[in-house]
């Protein structure tokens, strides 16, 4: 008879060992998404009542009130921009409180939580910041599970007033989002000092969208405002950068400090070549002197071996620069060029796909921007 791989003894202890992890992990998942409707000592706050920034248009000019793009842009972008514009790619929530916890409850459009290469956290999830020694720094994840997700999303803060910064999902849109505080709290919306303050536009494609960041804070475009100090509105449109001409002008209705086109990776050579003069155009007649941005696409992380990935690169990069020094020569003295060499890094190490940023893309991309935006910024 031929002997058993394991002894009965070693079955029962795999199966408790089995056991242990499943209630450590059901215990970590009800700590972060229990469901407190019913406590006493909560109160729930209306997003929409704080301080809601990364909208370019104002609430009633929109179709819903985390919409990227106004009600009147439905039918007159194309129909992919339009759905993807209900996605709330960098919008997020400043508040300040005094709560020793804080909570968050939301509600998703799409059931579809994760993407096959983008986890549900920044697909969906929330993504909370906090004020810290002169700093915005991560504090918490909300984590999705269905379209209706309440989430205790930190507790046992000692008792004192603290700004914060709660991002929306990247992949997908929210019908609402309330915020929970301690009912002994005080809380109140946080505008920015500066009031007034110019945003960063970005027009772009999947990667301005966010995907693949492991959750909303750590997309370039919310790295860089965080870094910046400066309010950033994303209108990135996953697969649907395509630098038209009705896209550009519902960007040049925005009062920005300064416009990043960054469509590359959704354009070919000849796309360039035919749209990227009238894009610039229609933003620089509504904004004569303000600081237009054009950037190259990224290097595929594998196009070191495959010579149609780098050929697609190095075409729609001669035909940006081409466009360029066009631009140029018809004297716009405020238009800046960014390569695409350096937007990853050369150990192939941050993308998903060789395409798709993960979290270190994003840093990297920011890395690389920051110099430049910096620059342009304190001018």
């Amino acid at each position: 008879m031929q002997k058993t791989l394991f002894s009965s003894a070693a079955c029962r202890s795999v199966t408790r060992m089995v056991a242990v992890l499943l209630a450590v992990q059901a215990l970590a998942a009800a700590s972060l998404s229990q469901d407190t409707t019913t406590r006493d000592d909560v109160v729930w706050r209306d997003a929409r009542e704080l301080t809601v920034e990364g909208r370019g248009w104002p609430e009633n000019k929109l179709k819903a009130p985390f919409d990227r793009l106004p009600a009147k842009a439905e039918g007159q972008v194309r129909a992919p921009v339009w759905g993807l514009s209900h996605d709330s790619a960098g919008l997020c929530v400043r508040f300040a409180t005094d709560s020793p916890v804080v909570y968050c409850r939301w509600t998703v459009l799409k059931s579809n939580l994760a993407l096959p290469h983008m986890p549900a956290t920044g697909v969906s999830g929330v993504d909370l910041y906090v004020m810290t020694d002169g700093g915005w720094r991560w504090l918490a994840i909300g984590r999705p599970t269905q379209l209706s997700n309440t989430v205790a999303l930190v507790a046992g803060l000692p008792a004192k007033r603290r700004e914060y910064m709660l991002y929306l999902p990247l992949y997908n849109g929210v019908s609402n989002i309330e915020l929970g505080v301690s009912k002994a709290a005080s809380m109140s919306p946080l505008p920015r000092a500066e009031k007034g303050a110019k945003p960063i536009v970005f027009w772009g494609t999947s990667i301005t969208q966010g995907g693949c960041a492991s959750r909303p804070g750590m997309v370039h475009t919310a790295i860089l405002g965080r870094r910046l100090n400066v309010p950033v509105i994303n209108l990135g449109f996953s697969g649907n950068g395509q630098l038209e001409p009705e896209v550009a002008g519902l960007i040049a209705e925005l009062d920005a400090a300064v416009y990043i086109i960054d469509c590359l990776p959704n354009c070919t050579a000849a796309l360039v070549s035919e749209r990227t003069g009238s894009a610039v155009a229609i933003v620089r007649k509504a904004h004569p002197d303000a600081p237009i941005v054009l950037v190259e696409d990224r290097t595929y992380a594998d196009a070191f071996l495959i010579p149609g990935r780098q050929t697609r690169n190095d075409s729609s990069r001669a035909a940006l620069r081409t466009e360029f020094e066009k631009l140029l020569a018809a004297g716009d003295k405020n238009l800046h060029y960014l390569p695409g060499t350096e937007l990853l890094g050369t150990d192939g190490e941050d993308t998903v796909d060789g395409s798709h940023p993960t979290d270190l893309g994003f840093v990297r991309q920011a890395d690389v921007m920051e110099k430049l935006l910096a620059k342009i910024l304190t001018r």
